[in-house]
């Protein structure tokens, strides 16, 4: 009985250290991980990102807007003017950097929209793109805000009522 109660010791002092260097191994790779998560913590901060998101109608978008140059500006992962194809399109997403004197080259964009048609869509990301220059810089907001791209339109399509042809419009009344 001595020898089985010695060995059943060893056995359990073995699996004892053998814990120990895992969880030893383990710390390492967490500490390894979290100099990577500082790294990249530092550069976002140099490049400072802003997310946002607007509606209108039916459409909704998410922007991430970024302080670094040369960015582009991609919606939906193509390019803005190959996504809102008319100049009439263009023209409305680029309506806020008008408004504040600069130019959209010296940011960059990602933007995700959904829903709704092509042009509610273009105003909700000239609204996105507002709100994330305003929380850029506090200096702007004034000036965005009375060109009135701060404000959100929250008009949409009133759904349609039983007994009627749409949501006010009553069957035209016959005599006979």
């Amino acid at each position: 009985m001595p020898k089985e109660a010695r060995k059943t010791k060893q056995k359990e002092k073995s699996k004892k250290s053998s814990s120990v260097k895992k969880t030893s191994s383990k710390t390492k790779e967490k500490k390894v991980s979290s100099s990577k998560v500082k790294k990249e913590k530092k550069t976002l901060e140099e490049a400072k990102v802003i997310w946002t998101s607007a509606k209108r109608k039916t459409a909704r978008t998410r922007l991430m807007f970024s302080s670094a140059k040369g960015g582009g500006f991609l919606v939906n992962k193509k390019a803005m003017e190959e996504y809102f194809y008319t100049p009439e399109l263009q023209a409305i997403v680029r309506q806020p950097f008008q408004v504040i004197g600069k130019k959209e080259d010296e940011f960059s964009f990602k933007v995700e929209a959904k829903g709704g048609g092509l042009m509610a869509q273009a105003q909700a990301v000239r609204r996105a793109i507002a709100l994330a220059l305003s929380y850029f810089n506090p200096e702007w907001k004034p000036l965005l805000k009375k060109a009135g791209f701060l404000t959100s339109d929250a008009r949409i399509k009133e759904r349609k009522k039983p007994g009627l042809k749409r949501a006010r419009r009553a069957p035209q009344w016959q005599k006979r």
